[in-house]
């Protein structure tokens, strides 16, 4: 009993701590949101404007992180919306949403009228409800130089049939977050963790909510039991069961001022629901220890539902300190979690039918000759280190780690694994390469890998490549869409950009500048319909805030209403005034 009750005391301590946390990050977070707020407002206003559904055929989209990437419940198709872009010195926002013709092998993007607004790391699930239903929830907006976030709270329902957006208002939700995980189980949306981010200030959950999809309202759970410590980015799974599983993680703690440590959870725990079917669900945590070969410790994984009762974790970055840096180790690997033995196992790739069938009989030759070569299988990780070149003479280096080879009764046999040596050795040009904050689907038991990113330095290669491998056969991973990562875009920040920073901090993420569907037709629909005043040929930026002052402080006074302050409105017209200047077909 009295171990029991030191551990109650414990726990309402931690939850009144955080709790204060909470309050104070959310003071200090709602003085720059508010900056943001009207810029927001202002690109919604945009969005507003357009009243018909278009679905139009186009290149595929442009690189970005930390979309989301679904597949459709009904259609061969798979759904892209939302996500980033940094190029070294601009982060930009999108809210824009493709589709995936799987048997075309082709993209399409559609404009559907009141869309989100523009946000990153949200979350999406899909239900099959009436035609489909792509659910929404969180997410951030950034400015253009990364140093101020709003979080999202908001929910949405895209329904697929009638290709219409709508934004569900109910009480009693999630605050504002990005970085959380959500699920659809037994139908109701599940929401775990998360964090919330301002400039000096920061603060992860590990709260649970569900979302009910047949009476719209939300519940905050308060499960028994121990559970996950607060993170981000973790894996979560829903069960056959209806239960849920949560591994991994990441999340940070400031040790000191300035001076920030962070963790990377390996732990996994078990969220079980005990009362389905009566009024009150009630539900409770327990830690599970799996056996087998659980994955390196690593952030940036990715997560996907598999067949066989398991789930797959693909990529991510293992960060190590090295004096005054931090070296990444990026993975490309594939780690299966079967639910029903709760055990982890290694990926294993058999290579092309075709390639194992000529190794077969080579392998029957050299036994016929008496003599059959044997190498000694890897004792250990495998490191495999590739380089390459940029355009400007960088030199990329990513190391890639291959888990060595380990006894398990989940494996193929023997016979199976020299086939898979045979035919698939690492390195191969059909991998993908090693990332991480990859964006995963699956459809008809064939896993799509889109995009994601690594790092050399401070350089960071956002990749827009398209993979995919069947769960199934487990042979090859196939290219859909290559991307030579030579080619990236990456702009140093200038000692000019730093200086600029201070009248920069509000200035709106600029969504979709690199487009290269934005088509003509759409400029010209949107001519007449023009509210602000047109950039001069040969007016530079400086010049043309100036002349338009007063255009854009009536506008900004119009979202931020008369108790702004006057400083800080001058600040937020002139964001929006530079957003027009560099992107006029955007905010037009």
């Amino acid at each position: 009993m009295g171990k029991k009750g030191k551990r109650d005391k414990k726990g309402k301590g931690a939850e009144k701590t955080l709790a204060k946390l909470e309050k104070k990050v959310s003071r200090r977070a709602r003085k720059e949101e508010e900056d943001l707020e009207a810029l927001i407002a202002e690109f919604q206003s945009l969005d507003a404007k357009k009243t018909q559904v278009i679905e139009s055929s186009c290149p595929p989209p442009s690189p970005r992180l930390n979309c989301s990437f679904s597949a459709h419940p009904e259609k061969d198709e798979l759904i892209l919306f939302g996500g980033e872009y940094f190029n070294g010195q601009k982060t930009y926002l999108y809210n824009d949403l493709y589709i995936y013709h799987i048997r075309k092998n082709s993209w399409a993007k559609l404009d559907i009228p009141n869309p989100p607004p523009r946000r990153c790391a949200h979350q999406a699930a899909v239900v099959p409800t009436a035609g489909g239903q792509l659910w929404i929830f969180g997410g951030e907006f950034a400015s253009p130089n990364g140093e101020q976030f709003y979080h999202y709270k908001d929910l949405w329902v895209l329904h697929l049939a009638t290709k219409t957006w709508e934004q569900i208002k109910a009480p009693g939700g999630p605050s504002g977050r990005s970085g959380h995980r959500m699920v659809a189980c037994k139908r109701q949306l599940v929401v775990f963790g998360g964090f919330h981010e301002s400039a000096r200030d920061f603060i992860y959950y590990n709260d649970v909510y569900t979302f009910n999809l047949d009476s719209f309202t939300w519940s905050k759970l308060a499960p028994a039991g121990m559970g996950p410590a607060p993170r981000s980015g973790c894996l979560m799974t829903p069960t056959p069961e209806g239960n849920i599983i949560i591994y991994g993680g990441y999340s940070k703690q400031r040790i000191k001022k300035d001076v920030d440590k962070g963790t990377l959870h390996t732990d996994m725990f078990l969220l079980k629901a005990e009362g389905a079917g009566k009024e009150e669900d009630r539900w409770s945590w327990s830690r599970l220890s799996p056996s087998g070969v659980k994955p390196p410790p690593r952030s940036g994984f990715s997560v996907a539902a598999a067949p066989r009762n398991c789930c797959l974790l693909f990529g991510g970055v293992h960060d190590e300190e090295e004096e005054e840096s931090i070296q990444g180790h990026f993975f490309n690997d594939i780690s299966f979690y079967d639910m029903g033995k709760n055990r982890w196992f290694p990926a294993q790739l058999k290579g092309p039918r075709a390639e194992q069938r000529r190794h077969r009989r080579g392998r029957q030759a050299e036994a016929a000759g008496g003599e059959e070569l044997q190498l000694p299988p890897p004792q250990g990780p495998l490191e495999i280190v590739k380089e390459l070149v940029a355009e400007d003479g960088t030199v990329m280096t990513i190391k890639q780690l291959i888990p060595g080879a380990a006894e398990d009764k989940d494996r193929p046999g023997p016979e199976e694994e020299e086939e898979e040596e045979e035919g698939g050795g690492p390195g191969q040009p059909l991998e993908p390469w090693p990332r991480c904050s990859a964006m995963l689907a699956v459809k008809h038991g064939v896993l799509y890998a889109y995009g994601g990113m690594f790092e050399v330095g401070d350089r960071q290669v956002t990749l827009s490549d398209l993979h995919c491998l069947d769960l199934h056969r487990m042979e090859h991973w196939k290219v859909l869409l290559e991307m030579d990562p030579k080619t990236q875009e990456w702009l140093e920040e200038s000692e000019s950009d730093e200086e600029e920073d201070d009248d920069d901090d509000v200035e709106g993420a600029e969504g979709g500048e690199e487009e290269e569907e934005s088509s003509e037709e759409e400029s010209e629909d949107e001519e007449g319909e023009q509210q602000h005043p047109a950039v001069q040929p040969g007016e530079a930026q400086p010049q043309y805030v100036a002349r338009t002052e007063q255009h854009w402080l009536s506008l900004a006074r119009s979202h931020m209403g008369p108790q702004a302050k006057d400083k800080k409105v001058l600040k937020v017209a002139h964001a929006m005034a530079k957003t027009f200047y560099e992107d006029p077909i955007q905010t037009s």
